[in-house]
Parts: C-alpha cells; sequence; structure tokens
C-alpha cells in the first residue's frame, strides 16, 4: 500500500515537460528548452579546480554535521559583505542542496495542521514540502499588475494563531520580480517567522536584492550555489536560522543526511572567495538575454506588465491563447518542438500564464521564439 503522503504529492510539472522533450529528443527531434530553471553555463574553473583538489587532498570524509567551518565562516563573511548583516557561523548549517534544508525546517517547526503561507504563483514544490511535513500551505494570491508583489494586508488576513512562517522568495520563481525594500520590511514586521528564500540572489538586473536579515532576525534564510554559481549537480545549499533552532534542525541533519559532501564544500569556499568575475560574467549575459527575450515575447503577444529584473525567468500572460497553461505548454512542445512550462505548475493563480527561463542560449532563445511565433501564427 502506498502512503497516502506519497500518493497525494503532485508531480512537478516542469519535469514532465523536460522528460518528454528528452523522449521526443531520443526520437531525432530538436527541442530547444525553454522550461529548465538550470544554468546552461558550464562551472567556473575555479570551483572546479578546488574540487578537483579537494579529491586529491582526501576530502573525502564525513564532516561535521553543520558543515566544515571554513564554509560556514565564509558565508558570513558573504552576508556580512553583500547585505550587511552579521550571525554566527554556527547558525548556518550546510546542506546538500536547499531541499534537505527545508525538509529540516519543516520538519523542526511544524506539528499537524500548522500553517505556511505563501504566494500564489510560488516555486512549485513549496506545498509539497509543507504538507508532506503534515502542514497546511496558505495562498495569498499576486497580481501580474502590481508586479507579483505580496501585499501585507493580505498576507494579515491570512494569519491565524497556526500561523508559523511566512515564505517569501525574491527574485522570485516564477515571475522574475523583486520585493522591494519597503514591502520586505512591512513583512518582516508582521508576528510570525519570515522563511526566505534567497537562491537568486546575485541574479538581478538594474535593482538591489535585499536580504531578510537585514529587516529582522526573526528570520529563516535558504541559499545556496545551484543558480549563482552554476552548480546544480554539485548540490550545495545552506540555511540560516535563529540559535535556538540549530540543534533540532543538526538532529535531523545527523540522521537523515550525516553532512554535505566534503570535497563539494571544499568547492562552495572558492567559489565565494574566488567566482566572483566569473558571476559578473554570467549575469551581464543573462541581463542581455532578458532584455531580448521580453522584447520578442510581447512582439509575439505575450502580455507583461511589469519587466522582471531577477531570477531567470519572464512569466508571460498567455490568457489570450486559452486558460489551459498546460495543455498550451505541451501543444508548443508538441508543435514548435520547444519546452516551456506551464504557469498551473506554481499555483492556481499561475493559470494562464507561461514561464520562459532564459538560462540557454542566445541563439537558442531566437530560434525557440521564432518557432513559438511560427506555430501560434498558423494556430490562429
Amino acid at each position: 500500500m502506498i502512503a497516502k503522503r506519497a500518493a497525494e504529492m503532485t508531480s512537478f510539472i516542469v519535469m514532465d515537460v523536460l522528460e518528454k522533450a528528452h523522449e521526443m529528443e531520443r526520437q531525432g527531434i530538436h527541442v530547444i528548452h525553454l522550461e529548465v530553471g538550470e544554468p546552461d553555463f558550464d562551472t567556473p574553473q575555479c570551483i572546479k579546480a578546488a574540487a578537483e583538489k579537494a579529491l586529491r587532498d582526501g576530502h573525502t570524509h564525513y564532516t561535521h554535521s553543520l558543515g566544515m567551518i571554513e564554509l560556514r565562516e565564509a558565508i558570513c563573511e558573504y552576508y556580512a559583505d553583500i547585505y550587511h548583516v552579521t550571525f554566527d557561523p554556527d547558525q548556518v548549517i550546510v546542506t546538500n542542496g536547499t531541499s534537505p534544508a527545508m525538509f529540516m525546517l519543516f520538519s523542526t517547526i511544524l506539528e499537524e495542521n500548522d500553517e505556511v503561507i505563501i504566494s500564489d504563483p510560488h516555486y512549485a514544490c513549496y506545498p509539497n514540502f509543507i504538507k508532506f511535513l503534515k502542514g497546511v500551505p496558505v495562498t495569498v494570491p499576486v497580481y501580474e499588475n502590481d508586479g507579483f508583489q505580496y501585499r501585507t494586508d493580505a498576507i494579515k488576513e491570512k494569519i491565524s494563531g497556526k500561523t508559523r512562517g511566512i515564505f517569501i522568495n525574491s527574485p522570485s520563481n516564477p515571475t522574475g520580480n523583486l520585493l522591494s525594500a519597503e514591502r520586505m520590511r512591512e513583512i518582516a514586521g508582521l508576528p510570525p517567522y519570515i522563511i526566505s528564500d534567497e537562491i537568486y540572489h546575485g541574479l538581478v538586473y538594474g535593482e538591489k536584492e535585499h536580504s531578510i536579515l537585514e529587516f529582522t532576525d526573526r528570520a529563516f534564510v535558504f541559499n545556496g550555489f545551484s543558480k549563482l554559481y552554476a552548480m546544480t549537480g554539485f548540490r550545495l545549499g545552506y540555511v540560516i536560522a535563529p540559535k535556538e533552532f540549530i540543534r533540532p534542525m543538526q538532529k535531523i541533519q545527523q540522521n537523515f543526511f550525516i553532512s554535505a559532501n566534503a570535497m563539494v564544500q571544499m568547492a562552495g569556499i572558492a567559489a565565494l572567495k574566488y567566482a566572483a568575475k566569473d558571476v559578473n560574467a554570467m549575469r551581464h549575459t543573462y541581463d542581455r538575454r532578458r532584455q531580448y527575450m521580453i522584447k520578442r515575447l510581447r512582439e509575439i503577444g505575450f502580455g507583461i506588465t511589469v519587466e522582471p529584473t531577477g531570477a531567470f525567468y519572464v512569466f508571460a500572460n498567455a490568457r489570450h491563447l486559452g486558460n489551459d497553461s498546460y495543455q498550451l505548454a505541451f501543444e508548443i512542445l508538441k508543435n514548435a518542438h520547444v519546452g516551456v512550462t506551464p504557469g498551473i505548475d506554481f499555483g492556481q493563480n499561475g493559470e494562464g500564464y507561461i514561464r520562459f527561463s532564459y538560462a540557454n542560449s542566445l541563439e537558442n532563445i531566437q530560434e525557440g521564439l521564432r518557432r513559438i511565433e511560427a506555430y501560434l501564427n498558423k494556430r490562429g
């Protein structure tokens, strides 16, 4: 018998799209991938060299369950330099990507039927993490004409005696938009703890992202190396938490994960210390792609009221093409041979939108949008 929590878990639709695209590619069809939120860049050489050296030097054993002290200190230095906030290295737990960090945090703060407030649309996996650990995701709709920003008053209306946290994600997946400093300050002043997913920090164009730690220390921060440093396959992340929550999460780490990989942690130290030049080059390239994609999507007929200024996504209004984004995404894949992500993957308020990723070469983006335009013109 399959456990209810597994049977009721929804699929990650973008992966369904990707896997269908891979089937088509095995049949010899050339598919352009604008669905996947994964950097197309190779990992910077200084990071790869550090990983190789770590293997040669014997960093192949368990580390401290919180993570190597050198890496935790480097994370503290990074946040002090970028955001001018300070915290102790013992407030950091290094994890195998941010997903284990979410599992550990929600295992620590949630009892059955406790609530976590999230935006709608939101990253597709947030509700499943919360529900898997017997919590209840409570959604607050955010709207295109407001830049998909959380409305503080709308959040207040959803706070109850069971609310254990307010989840924010800026820059956001799927929208690519940032929360303003003013709204972050307002949200930080609300009674529940704030849970801030900062994985897309550093991938910001023309604006300045803010860490929730600039506004409150009653917060949990998820961050990692996958997006900014093109290290998705390394699986390296971390959570920053108030001191009283560290020991409970550490025990979960010890029992379920033991520690993050030693050689990967050494690569993370190199990323923080030596990869700034590579990161800047990637960010400038992303920005050129972003500007092109926004312009072309508008020419094709998609709606973009507020231009996204972070991450590597454009969340475009496709309601003129119908109200079933799932069907539309697979229709585009089948007929235009371009992978895109349906808005319904990100919540009911995402229905009618399509997420386009510009984590691909400009040449592929140009060809992919040309194909979509040609197909939609033919479709009528």
